[in-house]
């Protein structure tokens, strides 16, 4: 049996949200499920999310790129087995979901609580992420209830 570092079970028990990122238009429109994503600022209002190299929607998040994080309900878990693995360009990531275009062609959930329209404003590498700071530019909520929140059972792993 492996033991685990001290630290792997107090980290895992940091509790974030579960969202699906939409970003990109047209046949490059595609979604991902993200778990590190988090407010940095008040003014300007700006989140953090980590997404790890590699993803392709996070290759669309280059400078200046917009995106939504769509916010999903508690118990939502067909969001997670439908976009948990991510789709590879040109896949087709929205086929059996409702979605709505919004003016600059991003995509969100119909059946999310809300959504955040955002532009990256910087990325860094951040160990096995690269973390995104991105400037909330605009959003609503579209229903009432609790965001889906997770507990890792470990913080070395999803």
């Amino acid at each position: 049996m492996v033991e685990l570092p001290s630290y792997a079970l107090p980290l895992g028990r940091l509790p974030s949200g579960l969202f699906i990122l939409t970003a990109g238009v047209g046949d490059q429109a595609t979604g991902m499920l993200a778990s590190w994503v988090q407010q940095c600022s008040f003014e300007p209002p700006r989140i953090s999310v980590a997404v790890r190299p590699g993803r392709y929607c996070g290759s669309l998040l280059g400078a200046r790129a917009r995106f939504v994080v769509n916010i999903i309900a508690a118990g939502h878990n067909a969001y997670l087995v439908h976009f948990g693995k991510g789709f590879a360009p040109g896949e087709p990531a929205f086929v059996g979901q409702a979605t709505t275009m919004l003016s600059d062609g991003l995509l969100t959930l119909n059946d999310a609580l809300g959504y955040l329209e955002c532009r990256v404003v910087d990325r860094h590498a951040a160990g096995d992420h690269d973390l995104i700071i991105a400037d909330v530019e605009g959003g609503r909520m579209i229903a009432d209830g609790s965001p889906f929140v997770h507990i890792r059972k470990s913080g070395l792993h999803y």
